[in-house]
């Protein structure tokens, strides 16, 4: 969203701290622990749930069918979640980041829920869906309450600790998701990411409880977003037809709407995007093409689990683990690349990245044959760990 977002404001004091107290053990200890735990486990939440997920959807198509939507079950989660993401400074300039918090806690539980009772795809989906809008409130939050609710000499570290999460999710999400698929408990997984959600949302009340609202409101860029998501769902659509015309008419209404969107973003005010995206001669734009490029290779993870399945016969845990190599590469390859400090190493890295994950998914999926044994299996582990690497060198960059 175009506007500037508006933070919630701190009753405490940020400034004039003694200098014990720029450590750790500050940091992590009393209020100041709560706050970092709740703003932690929200994304940590959101992210685990995204590899819980892949490496359960072979296991949940099998229990209640409707396989054809296997696609949806993210697509509607990630709509969901961008969305809500929009709605982040509304809902802190409303009533606060205890509410927020509260909310978004409580929606993702909900979701959890739904999901733990769903007898058909479709209602999954729409389980999904809620918990993709209290996911993407977690998200927006984790990172938007730090500067209101801590002090400023623990802003670096707090932003390490929610963002070293990601991590965390893509190391245990997968074996866990697999270890839950194995034993015939896909449900039991959803149900209880649910109920550690409940208890985060009772303790963010305390955590937050002398954070105000700042009484702000940004307004959602709703006229872009309706034609976005019109795009998003025309194209997926596609997937639900026989192959042919009818699969190319609804790609090609996606794109009619995602030009649509492009024309109304050139002319709102509140925008999805910064305005100078759109200005003639600016690198923005292509910036944000090669993020979607990036964010579509991400994508494939949540059907190699069942690739592994099918076509290696391996078990979910196994399965689930295959699924995360591309996300391991990825934060290997982050960590490496971010200590790059001169101009023309990162420009390289920028052009590089995208060559990898192309070179990493073609020769994945080349490599794709029935009754694969051990030694294809670690061909596909190479691939996808180059699709890996290249996803890292460019994505921290790009910022």
């Amino acid at each position: 969203m175009n506007s500037t977002p508006t933070h919630a404001k701190a009753t405490h004091p940020a400034h004039a701290a003694p200098a014990s107290a720029d450590r750790w053990a500050d940091l992590l200890s009393g209020r100041h622990l709560a706050i970092v735990l709740v703003m932690a486990s929200g994304v940590l939440l959101y992210a685990m749930n995204l590899y819980f997920t892949a490496a359960l959807m072979p296991s949940i198509a099998a229990d209640i069918g409707g396989e054809q939507y296997y696609a949806w079950v993210t697509t509607g989660f990630v709509i969901a979640a961008i969305v809500a993401s929009l709605f982040v400074s509304g809902a802190l300039g409303w009533r606060g980041p205890a509410r927020a918090y509260f909310i978004a806690f409580t929606a993702f539980a909900l979701g959890g829920a739904l999901i733990a009772a769903s007898p058909t795809m479709e209602l999954l989906i729409l389980g999904r869906v809620v918990q993709g809008l209290g996911g993407g409130l977690l998200v927006g939050l984790g990172y938007a309450v730090i500067r209101a609710a801590l002090p400023e000499r623990h802003w670096a570290r707090a932003t390490g600790v929610v963002s070293a999460m990601w991590g965390l999710g893509t190391l245990f999400g997968p074996s866990l998701g697999g270890i839950f698929a194995q034993l015939g408990l896909w449900r039991w997984s959803y149900a209880s990411l649910g109920l550690f959600a409940l208890l985060f949302a009772l303790i963010a009340g305390g955590a937050f409880s002398k954070v105000q609202s700042s009484g702000h409101r940004a307004r959602v860029p709703v006229a872009s977003l309706i034609p976005l998501i019109m795009a998003v769902v025309a194209i997926s659509c596609s997937s639900l037809v026989p192959v042919g015309w009818q699969t190319l008419g609804l790609i090609g209404v996606g794109l009619v709407f995602f030009v649509l969107f492009v024309i109304v973003e050139r002319r709102e005010h509140d925008t999805v995007l910064p305005h100078l995206t759109y200005r003639r001669g600016n690198a923005l734009k292509w910036v944000y093409l090669t993020v979607a490029a990036l964010s579509a290779g991400v994508m494939v993870e949540i059907f190699i689990p069942l690739f592994g399945q099918r076509l290696a016969g391996l078990n979910p845990l196994y399965a689930g683990l295959l699924g995360a190599v591309l996300s391991l590469a990825w934060v290997v390859a982050q960590i490496f690349i971010v200590s790059v400090q001169s101009k023309s190493g990162r420009s390289r890295a920028m052009r590089i990245g995208p060559l990898l994950l192309t070179t990493g998914l073609l020769a994945y999926g080349l490599l794709q044959v029935t009754e694969a044994g051990a030694g294809m299996v670690l061909l596909w582990v190479g691939a996808l760990t180059v699709a890996g690497v290249g996803i890292g060198l460019a994505w921290p960059l790009l910022g």
